[in-house]
């Protein structure tokens, strides 16, 4: 990991800020109550936030205790402590211990704890995460809101990174206990069963409008027990049964008299044939006439009564439940294990769709029950169906929690904004102690981390907010990307302050990123310039295949290698894993040895190379807009337009990861509408013709006749050819 050694030493002269730009001076000294700095990719972003840091501690003589930092990972907060160690540690020691490749991430951890401790100006800041912020508030402060000896529950056991005292089970594990404990109740079970069978096992909800099943497929519906019928009358008919414990047979062959038949359903117990008649029944006559010749009873039911459930059952119920023993057993035992054993896979899809509920839900702030209440207005049975069955177990996932004294990562900064509401004391505390609040990659901000820097605020603390529009990606986690562009807007009387100029890559490739960019219309507008002065093109392949941009790929590889590129230098991005799959299995074939990576796992990285691959278009390529299911548009509607322009946003990331060159890996045909931004000056284009499907034709320029290719002299007017 390289680090900026531009960064101020302390105890510097305290007015040197000449390793500063202009506008990064202007970020550093400002005295504005709420800035903004908007830094485009390559700009020095951290940098001055850290600068910021020290010019308040050597400059302004701000007590570190009084400033806040904020980033949004584990990872990014290490990182700003390393460069504010390095920029402290004049034995440079720190540095070379960070580039030791022979020391573990746990021993790098221990010297990072040590080195912290030894600079007391370094250890008496608040530099947290999000989550980390609100758990020491918690820990602390939050006895009349939560037990704070509280747990942390996540997606897997154990410790929980920056967090101790990690809850021994899962949010997974939860939710699937609470679902056990609603299916003791033969009711939701079933209910539940049927929403399974239905949507994820026959997934009714995608035949056509009309609900009749594909014509290649006679029996699309599965009923409770399991068999297969082909209408949604009949399953209900099946289930009505199953779940009054009668047994049936559905379509037995039968000859009483002249031929072989299928009545629908045959109750062995009560002695009665049921036909169900609908617009696509075969006449019942001839059939009516074996079953008088055999004095079998034939009952009906009719498709116009199952439209009303309660006619349907009152009707079933007198056509078979007089027909059964007095003392017959109406009562099915039901067991979980053995209603789902064969759908096992469906109840976990199942359960993480209400895991993802319960996420969204909480970064929205809002109740399960106003959930429940805006799902029944919905128009589709299926998101009905789902809410019904969902909304218990989330409330009831929450209850557990509370009373185990769990707290997931949404809930940590829910409690501290309750905290902050509830005891103006504790708010004021740390109201009064954070002077200087700084938040970094203020792009990939939601709306609970919003509401609780806002708790923050008075009008004497300044907030000192750093990020990019432009390289928002996150949407799909809560992110908003609202709130950088519209910072004004949300923090009234801002100073907005651009960063525009790119010291990581060529002017091409920060020309072409501007020019991509450019047609996202919800943006804040900038202009960023390069420093790097190069003629490199950004090369754009277009194989025919995908074996042929493999082969490309390797060719400017071993060109690469033979310029001096490590393979540090080196750095693959698509937008999903297994678009890479094909590359890595030919890399290791060739013994390539080229470090691989999505694009929103890129954010902060660069390479002297950058292969951009899979830049198709259509399902499977990039961009790939994902509206997600209608259940989740009951909570968080997802907008076609937006999604396409956080699309844009990532591939003006893997763009702006690149310092020298620039691979753009496409199909020939098939290519990314993505690529047409990019204007031609930028661009080298490399892609190999199809061969022609119309054969050369060799003619006589004399009596125009046809000729074989061979002929030297025309065998009709005797005319010597002329050669090409």
């Amino acid at each position: 990991m390289i680090y900026d050694h531009q960064i101020l030493k302390m105890g510097e002269s305290k007015t040197d800020l000449t390793a500063l730009n202009e506008k990064q001076h202007q970020a550093v000294i400002s005295e504005e109550k709420r800035i903004l700095v908007l830094a485009g990719a390559g700009s020095g972003k951290t940098k001055t936030l850290l600068q910021k840091l020290i010019y308040l501690i050597e400059e302004k003589g701000v007590n570190p205790f009084n400033i806040l930092a904020i980033t949004f990972t584990k990872n990014a907060a290490n990182e700003m402590l390393d460069r504010l160690i390095i920029s402290a540690d004049d034995t440079e020691e720190y540095a070379e211990i960070l580039a030791d490749k022979n020391r573990t991430p746990k021993e790098k951890n221990t010297e990072r704890y040590f080195f912290t401790k030894k600079h007391k100006w370094i250890d008496h800041l608040t530099l947290k995460t999000f989550h980390g912020l609100c758990y020491g508030i918690l820990r602390n402060f939050g006895v009349n809101e939560f037990d704070n000896k509280f747990k942390i529950i996540g997606d897997s056991k154990g410790a929980k990174g920056e967090f101790s005292n990690a809850a021994s089970e899962t949010i997974f594990e939860v939710v699937h206990k609470v679902l056990l404990e609603n299916c003791q109740s033969s009711e939701y079970l079933l209910h539940l069963k049927r929403h399974i069978l239905d949507y994820q096992v026959d997934k009714i909800h995608l035949q056509n409008e009309k609900g009749t099943a594909p014509t290649n497929y006679a029996k699309p519906y599965t009923t409770l027990n399991g068999i297969k019928v082909r209408s949604k009358s009949e399953q209900y008919i099946a289930n009505w049964l199953f779940r009054h414990n009668i047994q049936f047979e559905y379509e037995l062959e039968v000859n009483f008299s002249d031929f072989n038949f299928k009545p629908d359903f045959y109750i062995p117990e009560a002695n009665v044939y049921l036909e169900h008649v609908s617009e696509k029944s075969y006449p019942l006559k001839n059939k009516e006439q074996q079953f008088k010749v055999a004095n079998k009873v034939l009952a009906r039911t009719y498709e116009h009564q199952a439209q009303d459930t309660a006619v349907f059952n009152r009707e079933l119920e007198k056509i078979i439940k007089d027909r059964l023993p007095a003392n017959y057993n109406f009562n099915v035992a039901l067991s979980f294990e053995e209603e789902f054993d064969s759908y096992h896979k469906e109840i976990k899809d199942f359960l993480r769709q209400i895991i993802r509920v319960i996420d969204i839900i909480k970064a929205e702030n809002i109740a399960a029950s106003e959930v429940l209440a805006g799902a029944q207005q919905d128009q589709h049975q299926r998101v009905r169906d789902f809410y019904t069955l969902a909304i218990p177990v989330i409330e009831q996932y929450q209850s557990y929690c509370i009373n185990k004294s769990y707290l997931d990562f949404n809930d940590m900064i829910t409690t501290t904004i309750s905290l902050f509401k509830n005891h103006n004391e504790i708010a004021n505390k740390y109201r009064d102690q954070f002077k200087y609040i700084l938040v970094d990659e203020f792009q990939d901000v939601n709306n609970l981390q919003v509401e609780l820097i806002k708790l923050f605020l008075t009008n004497e603390n300044q907030l000192f907010c750093v990020g990019d529009d432009w390289q928002s990606i996150y949407g799909f986690r809560g992110s908003n990307v609202d709130y950088i562009i519209n910072f004004a807007r949300h923090f009234k009387n801002a100073e907005t302050i651009k960063l525009n100029i790119n010291y990581r890559s060529t002017e091409n490739i920060v020309n072409a990123s501007n020019e991509v960019i450019r047609h996202n219309k919800f943006k804040v507008d900038k202009e960023v310039l390069s420093n790097k002065k190069s003629n490199r093109k950004i090369h754009i392949h277009a194989g025919k295949n995908e074996a042929e941009n493999i082969q490309y790929v390797l060719g400017q590889i071993q060109k690469l290698k033979e310029k001096g590129y490590t393979k540090e230098d080196i750095l693959f991005l698509y937008r999903r894993s297994k678009m890479y799959a094909p590359y890595k299995e030919r890399f290791e074939q060739a013994g390539v040895s080229v470090s691989g990576n999505t694009i929103h796992a890129s954010k902060g990285l660069e390479a002297r190379a950058v292969f951009i691959i899979g830049l198709t278009e259509g399902s499977g390529g990039f961009p790939d807009i994902w509206m997600g299911d209608r259940i989740y548009q009951v909570i968080r509607e997802s907008n076609h337009d937006l999604l396409l322009e956080e699309e844009r946003r990532l591939f003006y990331v893997a763009i702006t990861r690149a310092k020298d060159d620039l691979f753009l890996i496409t199909e020939k045909g098939n290519e990314s509408s993505f690529l047409k931004e990019i204007p031609d000056d930028f661009t080298f284009k490399i892609s190999l013709p199809f061969k022609s499907v119309i054969d050369t034709i060799k003619l006589c320029q004399g009596c125009n006749a046809r000729l074989d290719e061979a002929f030297t002299y025309c065998p009709h007017c005797g005319r010597k050819l002329e050669s090409d």
